[in-house]
Parts: structure tokens; sequence; C-alpha cells
């Protein structure tokens, strides 16, 4: 069995304060997608760099405190690739692959539109370039699971107040279209919807800092293991994990029946 891990940390170090590295210890996962590190490598304690028995791999941002995507992996991977080709967003630290055999696993952040106008415009220019390389990834024969913050609720299922969210970034009907095609027209899968195809409360991964969004179950679904159609079969088990906060996200865990090498 194949376990993955993705979770967007809000700042790796805020996580490991909160005992991020203790659970992953108990989770025995292969591999850990960690998206929104806020952190260059000089910052990181020798124990968060490569935390046992993992090999740890990070695509930071050139802006220091931001961005950032970073990998745990059990075994070592036979290649790592930084950023796919983006002259304005490798400069952010939103892509990290790691291959091993016929398999990659990909850490992706997507950018946030929610800060300001401008930023929605950097996330629609993101969708543009990312979509001719998703299409790349899905015609290269390779089992690929895309995991991460793609700051995106796909339907109305996927979030609370969806009726109140259709004019707010992460819910705008250009978004949802962005990734309906994706998985319609590229032949993506979402595996944890494969899964769960109606589960609203639990499959929430992101809850605002504002108000009591967490208390009150008040969440997005923007975190995702979106998978080619191969490997997306074999899973077998999704959960969510909420009993203990390491950030405003919570870690999406997937088991698929697949070698680990």
């Amino acid at each position: 069995m194949l376990r993955i891990i993705t979770l967007n940390l809000n700042g790796i170090r805020s996580a490991v304060s909160k005992g991020l590295l203790e659970w992953l210890t108990l989770q025995k996962a292969d591999v850990v997608c960690m998206q929104e590190v806020k952190a260059q490598l000089p910052d990181l304690a020798p124990a968060t760099l490569n935390h046992h028995p993992y090999s740890g791999h990070f695509s930071c941002a050139e802006k220091k405190g931001y961005s950032g995507v970073g990998m745990y992996c059990r075994k070592p991977p036979d290649k790592v690739t930084k950023g796919f080709g983006s002259k304005e967003f490798d400069a952010e630290g939103r892509y990290l692959r790691a291959d091993f055999g016929g398999l990659s696993v990909i850490s992706v952040y997507l950018p946030s539109g929610s800060s300001s106008e401008e930023r929605q415009q950097a996330k629609f220019r993101f969708m543009r370039e990312f979509m001719p390389h998703l299409a790349k990834l899905k015609a290269s024969g390779r089992e690929i699971v895309l995991c991460g913050d793609w700051n995106i609720a796909h339907k109305e299922v996927d979030l609370r107040n969806w009726r109140g969210n259709q004019k707010n970034s992460g819910f705008l009907p250009e978004e949802r279209a962005w990734l309906s095609k994706v998985f319609d027209d590229l032949g993506w899968a979402d595996v944890y919807r494969r899964l769960h195809p109606d589960t609203t409360g639990d499959a929430y991964t992101w809850w605002s800092n504002r108000g009591q969004a967490w208390a009150k179950n008040v969440g997005w679904r923007i975190d995702y293991q979106i998978a080619t159609p191969g490997i997306a079969a074999k899973a077998k088990k999704a959960s969510v994990f909420k009993a203990q906060r390491f950030s405003d996200h919570a870690p999406l865990t997937i088991d698929y029946d697949w070698p680990k090498r």
C-alpha cells in the first residue's frame, strides 16, 4: 500500500512547533507533500530538513517568508524537479516533482487571489500557464499524483457557504470551470471524490481564521490529490485529519493499492 499525505503548512516552522513531525512519524506515509513552507533552507533545523526516515526536498520562494513547497520521501526519488518552466511562478516556489520508477508525485501550490485583484490576476495567469503543462503530464504515459492546495473549491458540495461565495476568489465561475476542464477534458481524477462522491463537512480541508469558521465547520475543500486514471483507480481509503491542528488547513491522506517502487 502506498500512502500519500498532502498539507498546506502555513509556515513549516509554525507547523513543526504544533507537533507536525511527531504526527508524521506515526502516519507511516511514503510521500508527504507540503505547501506554503514560508521559509528558506538555511532557516530550517536539520531535523526539519530531513525528518527521519524521510529525505526532505524543497522548492522555496525567492521572496523570504512566502509560498514554497516541499516533500518528505521515505524512499529516495530517482529524480527531483523544481518548477514547471514558468519564469513568474517558479520563482514563487509553487511546484516540486519527485519520480519513483513509473510514478511521479508532485506538490503544487496555486496562488490565492483573495488578497487583492492583482493577486487574482496572477492566479488566472498561473491557471493559463499550468493547463498546457497538465495536458503534457497527462500525455506522458506516467502515473502521476498531483497533491496540493489548489485554492479552488470545485462544486457546491465542496464548501459550506457556497451561495455567499459565488463572487469570491476560490469559487468564481471561471475558476470552477477551469478545474472542470482538468477533470472532464484532460481526464485527471479527483481521487477523494472518487471515494466519497457526496461527502460535505468531513471533506473540508481549510477554514478561515475569521469568526468561528473552525468551530462551526464553515470550511472549504481546496486541497486535493488529483491523479491519472490508473493510480486513481487504485485508491482505497481517503481521510481528512482534524483531531490535531497544524495550520489553517487539514492533512488529506490517501492510500493506494500500488507498489512502493
